[in-house]
């Protein structure tokens, strides 16, 4: 139903400028005297935001809000019918079912809750979607009426115009506040909930990652073996370790060559160089992170292990060295087009002044334009950290998942991030210590992602201060 809605709300507000415009000019030819205070266009967009818009938030919070509101409404039946209290999981539960009957896909005993529930959620939902409905059209007509009147009085449809953007433009840069926010909080919350039942210096300090052992939902009562596995299931050295080595042997193939190329394509290469260099190197980033890890699994990672074979060196089929490396050539582009766009937006006045000064041209590009764009370097060196921290599939089918506190290259590591993905893969008790790991994990990334923003920042407010 939204689709329609939405494909009507298309094309009213396509015909609703169309309508705005000849309005206006139909108002000026009857009446002279009158002349537009914008041009016919801004009517046209006039009506049609007023057309639009409204109804569109109808339908965005009808859809948000039409879920729980019918829930609440279908469980509060249920459990008068029932006449008990019940758990979150249990309500959870039994309007899963409820909802599988009114789709017609529960296959199991229907009880005489369960279809009382169905038959109050198809109730709710037919009296919601009518609703829904009326008070779209309601909207379009009231708002075009509105608009309709706005423009036979000759409105300021440009200031209007600009107002609703301006609005609309708060409005999403609310949306990505509170999203930010709302992802925090819940990182957060269950991060509390975690820590409740590990001891954070165990987390942040501990040598051994494990969580497979800790199947423990109420850590009150515990006996002396229970305590010691679930004090040595959540160390997460090792994670951090392992992502900050996969990380950093990626960043060694990443930043050297990336930043190599894009000096030559800015600096030195020709036109037609550059034409067909910068394409063929930004391929690489179009290229699917699973495809690289079949590559590092298929062919980089056997590779080692026959080259350490062959010089009696003990190389595991999944390594850090693999993982990492292919990782760095994923990054390349990165740091090359970033870089490379960086270089050149340096002013040519600075080079011509080097020039002048008797400076070559690689003397040029260490002393003044590498110092200039070192802003947005760092940016793009940022950028590749970040990507590299990230990354999970290449890690997962190059470097294993074994959490090994190593430093060397040529043995099987992981991540942070391939973690949270093992967790939180299948059905999960949320309550656990095992699952509330992952939230963990994933604020403990967070809030190292922002460090390095933090210091990024720095770097690149001091430079801009010295060559602004």
């Amino acid at each position: 139903m939204n689709t329609i809605l939405l494909t009507t709300l298309v094309l009213f507000g396509i015909s609703s400028f169309y309508f705005g415009k000849s309005r206006i000019k139909k108002v000026v030819a009857v009446n002279h005297a009158i002349e537009p205070k914008a041009l016919p266009h801004f009517y046209g967009y006039y009506q049609a935001l007023w057309c639009a818009v409204p109804a569109f938030l109808i339908i965005a919070f009808w859809t948000i809000f039409e879920p729980i509101i019918v829930k609440n409404l279908v469980m509060s039946k249920v459990q008068s019918f029932t006449l008990i209290e019940l758990s979150r999981d249990e309500i959870n539960l039994i309007f899963s079912q409820i909802v599988s009957l009114a789709q017609g896909t529960f296959t199991g005993q229907a009880t005489q809750v369960i279809e009382t529930g169905a038959k109050t959620y198809q109730n709710l939902l037919s009296i919601s979607e009518g609703a829904k409905i009326v008070l779209f059209f309601c909207a379009i007509i009231a708002t075009s009426l509105f608009a309709y009147n706005k423009i036979n009085k000759n409105v300021h449809a440009r200031e209007g115009v600009e107002k609703i953007f301006t609005v609309i433009l708060f409005l999403s840069s609310v949306a990505a506040i509170l999203t930010t926010v709302g992802i925090i909080f819940s990182l957060l919350f269950e991060t509390i909930q975690f820590f409740t039942k590990i001891n954070p210096l165990d987390f942040f300090f501990g040598l051994s990652w494990s969580p497979q052992k800790a199947f423990i939902s109420d850590p009150t009562n515990l006996t002396p073996q229970e305590a010691k596995d679930l004090k040595e299931a959540f160390g997460a050295v090792p994670l951090f370790a392992g992502t900050a080595f996969i990380a950093f042997i990626a960043m060694c193939v990443a930043v050297p060559i990336g930043l190599y190329s894009g000096i030559y394509l800015a600096e030195y290469a020709t036109t037609k160089q550059r034409k067909w260099g910068k394409p063929i190197i930004e391929i690489l980033a179009g290229v699917p992170t699973v495809v690289y890890g079949f590559f590092a699994a298929l062919t980089v990672g056997p590779f080692f292990r026959v080259i350490g074979d062959s010089l009696g060196i003990n190389v595991s089929s999944e390594s850090a060295l693999a993982a990492g490396l292919v990782m760095g050539v994923m990054i390349i582009p990165f740091v090359s087009s970033l870089s490379d766009d960086v270089i050149n937006a340096v002013p040519q006045s600075l080079r011509e002044g080097s020039y002048a000064m008797g400076a070559t041209k690689s003397e040029t590009i260490k002393k003044v334009v590498f110092p200039a764009a070192l802003p947005g370097i760092v940016g793009s060196i940022l950028l590749a950290v970040s990507r590299a921290v990230g990354e999970t599939m290449i890690v997962v089918m190059a470097a294993g998942l074994a959490a090994n506190l190593t430093i060397n290259p040529l043995d099987a590591t992981t991540t942070i991030t391939t973690q949270i993905v093992m967790i939180l893969v299948g059905d999960q008790e949320f309550t656990s210590a095992k699952t509330q790991a992952a939230f963990a994990l994933g604020l403990t990334l967070f809030v190292l992602t922002l460090i390095l923003n933090l210091i990024a920042l720095r770097i690149v407010k001091k430079y801009r201060e010295k060559y602004d």
